[in-house]
């Protein structure tokens, strides 16, 4: 039996932009990526946590150390620069391997910078 798992998070992220007339998705700064074991097209959901608004979208590498998460498209109008997000992506694997698995977590800074 396979199932759905946390993989990876980018934890509370502040939206730099939002860009609605754009063909879809969410640009993220490529070290946030890089942290959080993303890759460009994946999956996300994102989780507003200002408004509770909720959006499945697909990621493109942004600048790296830029610190931009720029919300595309349709996605846009689910927040406003400033607002806070999370960010999650999963992976379906064997129930015991998932038993097992241990996601990645990325906690950045309140400009959306990795803390050392």
């Amino acid at each position: 039996m396979f199932i759905e798992v946390l993989k990876s998070k980018i934890h509370r992220v502040r939206v730099t932009q939002a860009e609605l007339h754009y063909v879809g998705s969410v640009t993220i700064d490529e070290s946030l990526m890089i942290a959080a074991n993303f890759i460009e097209n994946e999956k996300v959901q994102i989780v507003n946590v200002n408004n509770g608004e909720r959006l499945e979208t697909y990621i493109i590498k942004g600048e790296k150390d830029s610190g931009m998460i720029c919300l595309n498209g349709p996605a846009a109008r689910k927040a406003q620069v400033g607002d806070v997000i999370i960010i999650f992506s999963y992976a379906s694997m064997e129930f015991e391997e998932a038993k097992k698995y241990k996601p990645v977590l990325v906690f950045p800074d309140e400009n959306n910078r990795l803390i050392n």
